[in-house]
């Protein structure tokens, strides 16, 4: 399900108006499972060290990967052993995959981790598992690493079963669309939930970081912009180029298999690239007959789909890595929130 849906944004309201009673049963079910838990009635399971869940309140990708890598590097500086959990979205799951954790090893295959685990485990060179289960993952992960400190949860806000010590909701420049929940709208939980968390992130890709309606609800909300960096061929990664040097050799196609496309399109136009779009469905299984249809000199991807064409042997894939910048103000509060919880 993606947030592209027009429908869910404030300005149309006659489908979502269809859908408002399965979105308020929706919300029911929801409100009754997080009271059940607070009331101990459902469990939530500690792990031995405190978790920090990065996740979304609403569906559709917002820029949570480029910020657990972020998040992991500054823990390390500041002298943690960060270990990643996470479910592994897009991996295969068939036979036992799906009923035991899977260490993510960096030269890993990502039809049997996922690609955005793997991405972590490339870019931060700290333990990373996936499970269906992340208190399984979490378990499995301190078993193999027994110096890991802190644990954080790419994705998993709505998985109470486990439990946590920070929370941070990201959300993009669609921030919570209408308002409404599944299936109306694009929010998993009541927006209300935002209340309770440790900090609420940002991913602005335009100047007015205010314009997806939340900063007015939430002023305490933390910026965080997601800057290009050199690009590199995929078959051959010491070859680098900078991002406005890629249309200097012939056409160019945009490839994107990630949550939001148009944000990587967005980037390649503010760097006056004139590229064809391609956007995939999220965690799309690239072939190479994906790429051999698509008629250009340059294919230039996000890091996480290249991931999936490493063994294509296309000279024209360029691949453009991102940074998550935040300002100190985020990392700081993490940190010290970090530091006044105990572990069991």
């Amino acid at each position: 399900m993606s947030l592209t849906r027009d429908w869910w944004l404030p300005r149309r309201t006659a489908r979502t108006a269809l859908l408002l009673p399965a979105s308020w049963l929706f919300r029911l079910v929801v409100v009754l499972r997080m009271m059940l838990y607070r009331l101990g009635l459902l469990r939530s399971m500690r792990l031995s060290v405190p978790v920090i869940i990065v996740g979304n309140l609403t569906v559709g990708g917002s820029g949570k990967t480029p910020l657990v890598i972020a998040l992991v590097r500054k823990l390390k500086e500041a002298g943690h052993r960060p270990g990643v959990i996470s479910r592994g979205y897009g991996r295969q799951e068939g036979g036992n995959l799906s009923a035991k954790p899977v260490h993510v090893l960096a030269n890993g295959d990502p039809q049997l981790t996922g690609d955005e685990p793997l991405l972590i485990a490339r870019a931060t060179q700290v333990p990373v598992v996936v499970d269906t289960d992340r208190v399984r993952a979490g378990r499995a992960l301190l078993a193999a690493h027994p110096d890991v400190d802190v644990i954080v949860s790419d994705d998993g806000l709505q998985h109470y079963a486990l439990a946590r010590d920070i929370e941070i909701a990201v959300f993009d420049d669609r921030g919570a669309g209408n308002g409404q929940m599944l299936p109306a709208g694009p929010l998993r939980e009541p927006l209300s939930r935002a209340t309770g968390l440790t900090a609420m992130v940002h991913n602005a890709s335009t100047a007015d970081a205010s314009n997806n309606g939340l900063h007015q609800r939430f002023p305490s909300m933390h910026v965080m912009r997601l800057e290009p960096q050199r690009c590199y061929r995929l078959a051959d990664p010491l070859q680098t180029r900078g991002i406005d040097e890629l249309g200097a050799r012939g056409s160019v196609a945009a490839i994107a298999g990630v949550g939001h496309p148009e944000r990587f399109f967005a980037t390649l136009r503010s760097a006056s690239i004139a590229a064809a779009p391609f956007p995939f469905p999220d965690h799309h299984a690239f072939t190479r007959d994906d790429l051999a249809r698509i008629s250009a000199d340059t294919l230039i991807m996000t890091e996480k789909d290249a991931l999936k064409c490493a063994t294509f042997n296309d000279e024209r894939i360029w691949v453009l890595p991102v940074t998550a910048k935040l300002g100190t103000a985020f990392f700081d509060l993490i940190l010290e929130t970090l530091r006044g919880r105990k572990t069991a």
